[in-house]
């Protein structure tokens, strides 16, 4: 049996994700974990999708931080328009058998069929090169916001704009290889991927290009043609071009076809009188090009493609259009927001995304700003005590004894993780108890007779609940109390 996902069903998860963060009652956060080091610190091991993962990622867990709706989107790929590079050109019918053009992939999603400009603008390749299988290097940069016209450009490549990235989401959403896409929804028939403009609701004017591109896309209209055979034998009344209607199930669109010597050269839309893309074709088609024609004296074999748009119009949906089936979460760690919960004395390897972690506190699903995933414990003396230590409450380790290790410092209080001692058991401190440091032999401090009841209140997530979704292994990010780590998580459906 031969199936296929589509393209469709991976943007349409991704949409299922985006909204997922925005529904009331659930609760998605960025956390950071493991402050100690990998095997090989230059070499950060693969995830795996195992319980043994995922149980890794609750007890290395530090702080998490939560993703407002506000702090995703839909992505793509990046491709930046590069003087001297070939690009593919949109076409209706790529596949195995028929690749694009230039990257050889079997449909546009895949291909290098759009690109993003220093400016932040961002357009699709409706053309490339303006002669049969002419496929040339795109020489000049496309520039225009015309919202209802593609851009023809002098080394014969056509663009069609789509939009601009606006400054604040660039910030938080552009990598060197990604950038984020939305569609508002200026279309009853599109559905927007903010908080209006669903299906059967047009979504409010926001003044931008985007809004007027997407509201006028012409469903059905043909902006490009392709010679599939160039014919023989052909004489013109006069000139070298010919006006054809196309025919098929929609109406208007006008071919001006050129001929070169005694064949036919190239084909584009016509601009008598305006440009006749037409519109509401699916199905298209020509006549029998010969002398029946009008204009055309002799000659025959000729004939064309058209390219039909996507359904709605170029740019009416540029998620769907151009394949943004990538989420891109921005979080920004700022010094040691959350009253301390992010530690700036201590790095971490680890980032992932964690769906509807519990509150220690009442065992509701959390919807604090953050959260702090270690424990806490006060100690008469910390001064020997460095963050990565690892602390006993005996010399000597088995099946019975305490063990933590220290993840940041202040002053006398100790943020901690719990650990596996040599017995398989996590067992925690009790007030009073000794401390011992990395295995010594003597004792370096104790624990204060309240050092363990007074911080009940850490962790305030309960470890081991909610949905971890996803796992990233990084080498060691240094943190600072002056510093702002800006994560960008890109996860692809």
């Amino acid at each position: 049996m031969a199936a296929i996902i589509t393209e469709k069903f991976r943007t349409h998860n991704a949409r299922q994700f985006i909204e997922d963060f925005s529904e009331s009652g659930q609760s998605n956060y960025v956390f950071i974990g493991r402050s100690h080091s990998w095997t090989d610190d230059t070499q950060p091991p693969a995830p795996a999708n195992s319980q043994s993962e995922e149980i890794g990622a609750y007890e290395d867990m530090i702080a998490l931080k939560k993703v407002s709706s506000t702090d995703i989107s839909h992505g793509l790929v990046r491709y930046n328009w590069t003087s001297g590079t070939k690009y593919d050109e949109y076409r209706d019918d790529y596949s195995a058998t028929n690749t694009t053009n230039i990257t050889g992939v079997s449909n546009f999603f895949d291909g290098r069929g759009y690109v993003i400009t220093d400016e932040f603008k961002v357009y699709k390749c409706l053309r490339t090169g303006g002669s049969p299988g002419a496929y040339v290097n795109s020489t000049n940069k496309p520039v225009s916001v015309d919202t209802a016209n593609p851009e023809i450009m002098a080394d014969g490549y056509m663009w069609k704009f789509m939009y601009s990235v606006v400054a604040s989401d660039v910030i938080k959403f552009v990598t060197n290889d990604f950038i984020p896409v939305k569609t508002l929804g200026a279309q009853l028939k599109v559905a927007g991927s903010g908080t209006n403009g669903g299906f059967g609701t047009q979504a409010d004017n926001d003044g931008s290009a985007q809004w007027d591109v997407e509201n006028g896309a012409v469903d059905g209209g043909i902006y490009h043609y392709v010679v599939t055979n160039a014919g023989s034998g052909y004489s013109l009344d006069s000139g070298t071009t010919v006006d054809v209607a196309v025919e098929g199930d929609g109406s208007g669109a006008i071919a001006t076809l050129t001929f070169s010597g005694s064949s036919l050269a190239s084909v584009a839309f016509s601009t008598a009188g305006g440009n006749k893309y037409g519109t509401g074709y699916k199905r298209a088609s020509f006549p029998t090009l010969d002398s029946t024609i009008s204009g055309i004296s002799a000659g025959s074999g000729a004939t064309i493609k058209a390219v039909i748009s996507p359904i709605n119009g170029h740019g009416a949906d540029p998620i769907e259009e151009l394949g943004g089936n990538y989420a891109i979460v921005n979080s920004r760690l700022e010094f040691g927001e959350g009253s301390g919960d992010f530690p700036t004395d201590n790095d971490f390897r680890r980032i992932g995304l964690i769906k509807n972690p519990v509150q220690s506190s009442d065992g509701t699903i959390s919807s604090e700003a953050s959260l702090t995933a270690t424990n806490q414990l006060t100690v008469a003396d910390a001064s020997a005590i460095l963050v990565d230590d690892l602390l006993t409450d005996a010399a000597s380790e088995s099946a019975t004894v305490a063990k933590v290790r220290v993840i940041s410092k202040n002053s006398n209080v100790l943020k901690t993780q719990p650990v596996v001692n040599s017995g398989g058991e996590y067992v925690a401190f009790a007030n009073s108890d000794e401390v011992f440091r990395n295995g010594a032999g003597s004792k370096t401090t104790d624990v204060t007779g309240t050092g363990v009841s007074a911080n009940t209140a850490h962790p305030e997530m309960t470890r081991f609940t909610g949905q971890i979704l996803y796992v990233e292994n990084r080498g060691a990010v240094s943190r600072a109390a002056d510093q702002i780590e800006d994560i960008k998580l890109i996860i692809e459906m």
